[in-house]
């Protein structure tokens, strides 16, 4: 296994406490003892609290997309595809503990005060809607009478509030629940 390199590390180390005790309760000194490191090696990748918050980001989207692909590689069928992004959404929630999406999360603790943050989400959240129309497209392409625009919204918006009311719950129900609402809009 190759060794970490220090940005790296970094990331890794305020990612993990970000999401986990929230990017205002994470102090520079925690992170610069959690990822070990002296702070003169913090400064010299990011010159702000704010730097490594975009950091973090950009490795959260990365890793969400990257995550979906190898979830879904094997499935060919369009509309299986779309009902593997459920899957997929509840596995992140199982494995996080019920700790909810890091984009909802950042906004909703930064909120307005960080126009770039709040942009990034709603950017990040875009692209989902995105590869869902994409997904829904491909479907649509053997089906009649199929507003494939609506279809989306409909699929992102029941997928963002099962994870929502997932978070809130700390249960899985939820997607079990929005499974059987898109598999009879596909059906």
């Amino acid at each position: 296994m190759k060794k970490e390199k220090v940005q790296e590390r970094i990331i890794r180390v305020a990612s993990d406490l970000f999401y986990r005790q929230g990017f205002n309760s994470t102090g520079i000194n925690q992170i610069i003892a959690e990822a070990d490191i002296a702070i003169g090696s913090l400064y010299n990748h990011f010159s702000s609290k704010n730097d490594l918050l975009q950091a973090y980001l950009i490795k959260q989207e990365a890793e969400w997309f990257r995550g979906f692909e190898e979830h879904s590689a094997a499935i060919s069928d369009p509309g299986e595809k779309i009902l593997s992004l459920i899957g997929y959404r509840k596995k992140l929630q199982q494995s996080s503990k019920f700790a909810g999406c890091h984009f909802i999360k950042i906004v909703a603790e930064v909120g307005d005060s960080s126009p770039a943050v709040s942009g990034f989400a709603r950017q990040h959240k875009e692209k989902q809607k995105e590869m869902i129309r994409t997904m829904v497209n491909v479907y649509a392409e053997s089906k009649n009478d199929i507003d494939s625009d609506m279809m989306a919204e409909q699929i992102f918006l029941l997928i963002e509030g099962a994870v929502v009311t997932s978070t809130i719950n700390k249960n899985t129900d939820s997607f079990g629940q929005i499974q059987k609402m898109i598999k009879a809009q596909l059906s």
